[in-house]
């Protein structure tokens, strides 16, 4: 199945706990592996590379940081399939600190969508007293929410849905959906 329907499911992500790297299985409504992600560890620039499967020999997307420290991170976004940037995600670097808050950019860098950490008063429970309840975020085009990554309580495995709706007509490309889910599961929640 092309990475861009793929999308378009109801899609679980699972992280088991690891001291180095990460590993992200992306799981279909049945439960079969559909994605496996890879984030190597001990690298200067985040490295994070999606796969079709744990065998991992066939990459389908690569983020990447564009810089090794950056407050207000931005991670490029390549279908390593087509060889092609998709485009990217940049953190919005003050306004994280108390919401986790993104910007979703065109392969131009213009911006077509945010992510958003569901509400200020969650986010700094979070934060300041403790970090076991689960986030959601919420993806916005034009106004409109088109997808939603919610978080399920469990303290030993992070899980989380992601459901993509209604990116046509929007300029969402939904492998940076994909790409925004990843990175989230990947990066959020170490300020806890």
């Amino acid at each position: 199945m092309e990475l861009i329907e793929l999308v378009k499911q109801p899609l679980l992500f699972r992280k088991k706990f690891q001291v180095a790297g990460k590993k992200i299985w992306v799981l279909d409504q049945q439960g079969n592996i559909v994605l496996f992600v890879k984030q190597k560890a001990f690298k200067l620039r985040e490295d994070i590379r999606v796969y079709s499967d744990e065998s991992m020999t066939n990459e389908m997307l690569h983020i990447q940081a564009r810089q090794i420290i950056d407050f207000s991170a931005a991670y490029d976004v390549v279908d390593s399939q087509k060889g092609e940037k998709v485009g990217a995600l940049a953190r919005k670097g003050l306004k994280s600190m108390i919401r986790d808050e993104w910007q979703v950019l065109d392969v131009n860098d213009q911006p077509v969508a945010t992510i958003q950490e569901d509400t200020t008063l969650l986010a700094l429970l979070r934060r300041f007293v403790t970090n076991l309840v689960p986030q959601t975020f919420v993806f916005t085009a034009n106004g409109k929410e088109v997808a939603q990554l919610k978080q399920h309580f469990n303290p030993f495995i992070k899980k989380a849905d992601l459901s993509v709706n209604g990116v046509e007509g929007t300029g969402l490309d939904p492998r940076l959906a994909l790409a925004g889910a990843v990175l989230l599961m990947a990066i959020e929640g170490r300020q806890g």
